[in-house]
């Protein structure tokens, strides 16, 4: 069960009787807040207690059943139908969210950075006042994990190597044609095929994910191309794979940079480089350091070797051109931020380091790692090994 303390210190410091989401489970905050997975939007009212309310009946019995919540209301509960009969379909939704909230006595909400500004404007047209929390407290609050969360991530993470290790089988058992690119089983190993190999392996662990970053040579100098077409001998192959699992929909997410055949020597002194880069970062990492702390580990090493980093260069176009890390969670990307500004440091964070250096002369490198911030340190919840040439 999530500790709202934070969320009712900030309802007390901001005069508010409550906090309102309208937003189906695929937005992380709703999903963590009403502790059910629904696809359709609903409504979630926190006074210290949880409250939810459906436009119908149809997760009416499943949410008593599986939410965390004190109270599960329907829209027919506050007469929605008299209410549509009275005053039309769009007036009724406005009073029944209106009646909703007088029976729990609220009269004034607060909402997350991203709320719909009609459910907003409806409220407000009955006189509850609406405050958006800018600084989107429960984002906050997820940032840091319980024991559990952490073990959740930790299942993922262990699908993902699976799913690692199967790509880079596909890799090693790969043939060179004459003209430089990658056969597997007389066809051309390519990006599609690898991808392939991950989304299958990640489903049969109980994870899945939309997208995977298998990059090769110049496509790996850009940290998001997703990577296509035909892989080659000799170039540097990112592949970043962040999963979901399926039944937590918690997220894990590691990247490994592999070379079939013999890399060029600029490749090699960056991988090393990369290596050392992890490493300082890793040391940074503890309870009360910084995220900007850490990311200024990872340019020290880079910029001492003579490279560019956008804390050297902010228009630098190669070199180490992203952050450190991030939070991984409910969402693959979240609080806290490792780079600059990056806030203080709490055991129960869950972030990637993820040092790179990036050129379309010579390709990509990138290696990362994701961990909890611990009361002493922290723990590396990544068991793969880093190795180049496979």
């Amino acid at each position: 069960m999530p500790d709202f303390a934070k969320l009712d210190a900030f309802l007390d410091e901001t005069e508010t009787d409550g906090y309102l989401i309208d937003a189906d489970s695929t937005d992380s905050d709703q999903y963590y807040l009403s502790g059910f997975d629904a696809p359709d939007p609903f409504v979630t009212l926190y006074d210290g207690e949880t409250h939810l309310l459906f436009p119908r009946s149809l997760e009416f019995g499943r949410a008593k059943r599986e939410s965390r919540a004190e109270t599960v209301q329907r829209y027919v509960d506050f007469d929605h139908g008299e209410l549509v009969e009275e005053h039309g379909p769009d007036a009724a939704v406005s009073r029944v969210l209106a009646r909703f909230l007088d029976s729990y006595g609220v009269d004034s909400v607060a909402v997350p950075p991203r709320f719909p500004l009609r459910t907003a404007d409806r409220i407000r047209a009955l006189g509850v006042e609406v405050t958006a929390d800018t600084d989107g407290t429960i984002t906050e609050i997820r940032a840091t994990k319980t024991d559990e969360e952490i073990d959740h991530v930790r299942a993922a993470q262990r699908a993902n190597e699976a799913a690692m290790g199967a790509a880079a089988e596909l890799l090693a058992a790969a043939d060179v044609a004459d003209d430089g690119h990658l056969t597997h089983d007389g066809e051309a190993l390519t990006s599609e095929r690898v991808k392939e190999e991950i989304e299958v392996t990640l489903l049969r662990h109980g994870c899945s994910l939309d997208e995977t970053i298998v990059a090769c040579g110049a496509d790996a100098a850009d940290p998001h191309d997703r990577g296509s077409g035909p892989l080659s001998a000799g170039e540097p192959i990112i592949i970043d794979i962040f999963p979901r699992d399926k039944a937590t929909k918690y997220h894990a997410d590691m990247t490994r940079t592999f070379c079939v055949g013999e890399p060029s020597e600029t490749v090699r002194e960056w991988y090393d480089l990369t290596e050392r880069a992890k490493r300082a970062a890793f040391d940074a990492l503890e309870p009360g350091a910084t995220g900007e702390a850490v990311h200024d580990a990872v340019c020290d090493v880079y910029e001492d070797a003579g490279l560019p980093t956008l804390r050297s260069d902010d228009r630098a176009e190669t070199g180490f051109i992203h952050s450190t890390g991030h939070g991984v969670g409910l969402d693959v990307h979240e609080l806290p931020r490792l780079s600059p500004g990056g806030g203080e440091l709490e055991p129960g964070h869950v972030v990637t380091i993820e040092p790179g250096l990036y050129d379309p002369e010579v390709g990509g490198v990138r290696i990362e790692d994701i961990a909890v911030v611990t009361e002493d340190g922290y723990e590396n919840l990544t068991e793969y090994d880093e190795r180049l040439v496979v």
